[in-house]
């Protein structure tokens, strides 16, 4: 039986999304208004530059359930989200996008399955109607290298549109990685977590804020934040060209002995030096991926800095957006 008294959670990070933002909102309360528990919405404004903070405050007049963050700078999707959930209150947090493709007429069933015993209920995006081949293909990709490489499994399709139940989120909120891919930090918390299937329908409007650029840098935060094979496959590479390179003295000193001849090599050479030289500038940008997270993390710099609060009836210091992002 429902109990009037929990509080639900809906964290909506959002980077000028100042055309979404009412058709988000109105979607939000014509589903949750019929539900028997109690709700807050909190929009973090990621440094929107389109007057979305501006359409947060007239929604917050008009609905006091409505509470806005909003961010000093643009920090990203992921230090957004992880903003949301520090300030989140209630016994379940549900965390989704702003262009409707995480549709909101689903909370009901991620409350449901949560109330049913799931400490974490995700949803698998199906294919997207507005992804292309070449994104579907890299996704794919990814996901298998991701699960290859990693302990964690990471289900292809996994999005950020989930419900998390107040003990997760707590553990959530205090680990300390500066660097975060939710996407798999939630798996690997473990935890009994479901998981059910939806289809996106296309953006309401405005364009998608991930470019190919961005995909690329969420996706080796991932792979950095949970595996060491990057660096293993370096050093098997090296083992691999010293192999190759011993057999190929073998073979130049057998043309020397046997067919007292010698190989004029200047081309061979010209690729063997091309060759290891992109190799060791390859392990070397690897061990300088690895190094840059490590100064990253020792650094302790907050993972955001939140500029105000709802109507500025709070304003966090510096000091306070580094212990919420701790």
């Amino acid at each position: 039986m429902a109990t009037p008294s929990l509080l639900i959670s809906v964290v909506v990070p959002l980077l000028n999304e100042a055309e979404c933002l009412p058709k988000v909102h109105e979607e939000l309360r014509r589903v949750c208004d019929p539900l028997p528990y109690r709700f807050e919405f909190i929009f973090v404004d990621d440094g929107s530059t389109d007057g979305s903070a501006e359409v947060l405050d007239g929604l917050r007049r008009g609905d006091p359930r409505v509470r806005s963050l909003v961010l000093s700078r643009n920090f990203g999707h992921q230090a957004a989200l992880s903003a949301g959930l520090a300030h989140a209150r209630g016994d379940g947090v549900i965390t989704m996008d702003c262009d409707m493709q995480h549709p909101p007429a689903l909370i009901p069933e991620l409350i449901d399955r949560w109330r049913a015993g799931d400490d974490v209920v995700n949803t698998i995006r199906k294919e997207s109607v507005e992804a292309g081949l070449l994104k579907r293909l890299a996704s794919a990709g990814f996901y298998r290298f991701f699960n290859w490489a990693t302990r964690v499994p990471l289900e292809a399709g996994s999005a950020d549109f989930r419900l998390m139940g107040r003990p997760v989120v707590d553990v959530l909120n205090a680990l300390p990685e500066r660097q975060r891919f939710l996407r798999g930090l939630v798996p690997w918390l473990g935890f009994r977590q479901g998981r059910f299937e939806y289809e996106a329908p296309r953006r309401f409007a405005g364009r998608p804020k991930y470019s190919f650029s961005r995909s690329l840098r969420l996706a080796a935060d991932g792979l950095t934040s949970f595996s060491f094979y990057p660096l293993r496959l370096s050093a098997l590479m090296g083992c691999a060209i010293i192999g190759l390179s011993f057999l190929y003295g073998i073979y130049a000193l057998a043309m020397h002995l046997i067919a007292q001849t010698t190989q004029p090599g200047w081309t061979s050479l010209i690729v063997c030096v091309l060759f290891l030289g992109g190799c060791q500038i390859a392990i070397l940008g690897v061990l300088g991926e690895y190094i840059g997270r490590i100064l990253e993390q020792v650094k302790e710099r907050p993972l955001y800095i939140v500029k105000r609060i709802g109507d500025d009836a709070e304003r966090p210091s510096f000091q306070d957006g580094q212990r919420r992002a701790g």
